[in-house]
């Protein structure tokens, strides 16, 4: 798809007006002050206050990518980066912000009795990750649309569905129960792509999803709330109300053929035939990372880099990341995710420019947008960086670190360099005088769910530092008043020694690449491959930004940059499917994988492992 200009220029436009009063309010004690605490160059936990408490107010809307919410923040983040004096740039990029309604969206069944138009937006309603195309086919009823052979149950068993279109209904026989003997197929956000993606395994040529609401946009399905991770399902798919359905001369009572799917039935045949086309448009949106450089003050090291990042963006008014019961409209506030890392980002930038001349290396501090949609304003930036990556000599990344408690500190990539443990030892220490002492839990691998991943798989020391989960992650109450302002002060204070130190050594830090030996079991899922997907790179297969030493994708020959187009039966499109076929896998038992690798497909053979 080709990616419309005039949205970017817009997001560029905002990003350099003039700001609004209130943000210029703001902005102007907060440069009043970083005037007169230049000086003193400490953090300031008056300013952690203040930053915190603007990122995540209300006025910013919860700072979803895309939105004006997150563009007032790159523009309060840029104002304040120019005023400690440092060269500043925004790096702009694109993506899907959202699916609309297409024209050409339109539903028949056709019975003995006739035919009959169904309306969309009243009757029916296309999925977000619907492609825009036709299906048609005989009617049949595909119960929960489960395949559970483990549990003697399956809705498929002795009807061959190619080519048909089939109708599922939500859950399954046990109900909405998460601790069911089905809920690892009903698991919220993965349940509708699951069902689908097994359709389409089965050679469905469209899918119908049987909604009992009254009003269908009272229906979740029906609101077009896209996910960048499945944009495409391969495969048409809608949301019909059931009396729609009903009513249709079919003489089914839906209500009452679902509680037949409560045993064990197989799919029904109906004496129907539907012909369905689908018509979702994605629409594209910018977003900005937001760039400022400090020159090293050594003439010969500073041609080299070290980057300090943290995203800057947030959930917005909710979605289906949000772990609120009822997260539609409200603002999530994204305090400790990440305002708190933002923050530290912005102090360490005013303290490291009144430190300058003590800086050998040069420093790169970067607020990146799109962490929340899959590490796409880090991706953005290894792809384009502004110097050279073989020049950048670690990354240290900040992401929710405004919860610190009883010192317990969590780092990860402590093993993607031989200097990370003895210098974070050493800076622990009571002989260095500092006033902070942590209890450090280190996680050796520099893959992880944050920015510092983009740049660990391009071979770049990482750090990631992070005070741990919380009930309020993920949700509207992660707010700016359960900021620990002292705690966040003496993580940063950390960060600021350790980029100080690796700033100023001699010779550059050696890389190490992590060998994990064992995967702890996560996500439901049974198996084990070690590949790491890029959820910025999907394009008709699901690209890999790496594969973990020792694991079974090194060993089957898998490698940085190929693409699976499939495993086993499964087509992949994207990371839905992929998992989708992962938790088809079973432990020891050998797929093919087919790949695409240098514009040329290619065929290996995987054997997954067992998670612990």
């Amino acid at each position: 798809m080709r990616i419309k200009r005039a949205g970017l220029l817009a997001l560029i436009a905002l990003l350099t007006l003039s700001t609004a009063p209130v943000f210029q309010q703001a902005s102007a004690q907060l440069q009043a002050d970083n005037r007169a605490a230049k000086t003193s160059a400490t953090i300031s936990t008056e300013h952690i206050r203040k930053h915190v408490g603007y990122l995540a107010s209300d006025k910013l809307q919860g700072r979803r990518a895309g939105t004006p919410g997150a563009v007032e923040a790159a523009r309060y983040i840029a104002d304040q980066f120019r005023s400690y004096g440092l060269k500043t740039e925004l790096q702009p990029f694109t993506f899907v912000t959202r699916v609309e309604l297409g024209r050409q969206n339109s539903f028949e069944i056709k019975t003995a009795s006739g035919a009959r138009a169904l309306k969309v937006g009243e009757d029916f309603m296309p999925l977000a990750f619907s492609p825009s195309q036709p299906a048609a086919g005989d009617a049949v009823i595909a119960g929960y649309g489960i395949s559970a052979p483990e549990l003697n149950y399956d809705n498929y068993a002795g009807v061959d569905v190619k080519g048909k279109v089939v109708i599922i209904f939500r859950g399954s026989p046990d109900g909405d129960n998460p601790h069911g003997r089905f809920a690892a197929y009903t698991q919220p956000g993965l349940e509708i792509q699951n069902k689908t993606l097994k359709a389409r395994e089965k050679g469905a040529s469209g899918v119908i999803f049987v909604s009992n609401e009254k009003v269908l946009q009272h229906d979740s399905l029906a609101r077009l709330r896209h996910d960048l991770n499945f944009l495409d399902s391969g495969i048409p798919a809608v949301v019909v109300k059931g009396e729609a359905l009903a009513n249709t001369g079919t003489d089914v009572s839906f209500s009452g053929i679902e509680r037949r799917f409560n045993e064990r039935a197989s799919a029904i045949s109906l004496e129907a035939r539907v012909a369905f086309k689908t018509d979702v448009v994605k629409v594209n949106g910018g977003a900005a990372n937001v760039i400022a450089t400090l020159k090293g003050s050594d003439a010969r090291l500073s041609s080299e880099y070290v980057v300090i990042g943290a995203h800057y963006d947030h959930l917005g008014l909710g979605g289906s990341e949000s772990l609120a019961a009822n997260p539609e409209g409200q603002i999530h506030h994204g305090a400790d995710d990440n305002a708190s890392g933002t923050t530290a980002l912005l102090e360490l930038a005013r303290v490291l420019a009144s430190e300058k001349s003590k800086i050998k290396r040069s420093i790169v501090f970067i607020a990146f947008c799109g962490e929340e949609e899959g590490l796409l304003g880090s991706a953005a930036y290894t792809k384009n960086p502004v110097v050279p990556l073989t020049s950048t000599v670690a990354m240290l990344n900040m992401d929710m670190i405004g919860r610190l408690s009883d010192g317990k500190l969590i780092v990860g990539g402590a093993g993607t360099s031989p200097a990370w443990k003895p210098l974070l030892a050493k800076l622990n220490s009571p002989e260095t005088g500092s006033q902070s002492r942590f209890q450090y839990s280190f996680s050796e691998d520099g893959y992880g769910p944050s920015d510092h991943q983009s740049f660990y798989i391009k071979d770049i020391p990482v750090l990631f530092f992070w005070t741990g989960n919380h009930n309020d992650y993920h949700k509207p109450s992660d707010t700016a008043d359960k900021i620990n302002a002292e705690g966040l002060k003496q993580v940063a204070e950390l960060v600021h020694s350790v980029a100080v130190s690796v700033a100023n050594e001699p010779q550059r830090i050696a890389f190490t690449r992590v060998k994990v030996e064992s995967r702890p079991a996560a996500g439901g899922f049974r198996v084990y491959l070690g590949t790491v997907p890029n959820y910025a790179d999907q394009s008709d297969g699901m690209k890999l930004d790496g594969v973990r030493p020792g694991s079974p994708a090194e060993r089957a020959g898998l490698r940085a940059g190929d693409v699976i187009v499939k495993i086993a039966n499964t087509t992949v499109k994207n990371v839905y499917d992929y998992t989708y076929a992962l938790g088809e896998m079973r432990a020891g038992e050998e797929v093919e994988v087919i790949i695409r690798r240098d514009g040329k497909e290619m065929t290996l053979k995987i054997t997954p492992e067992k998670r612990n």
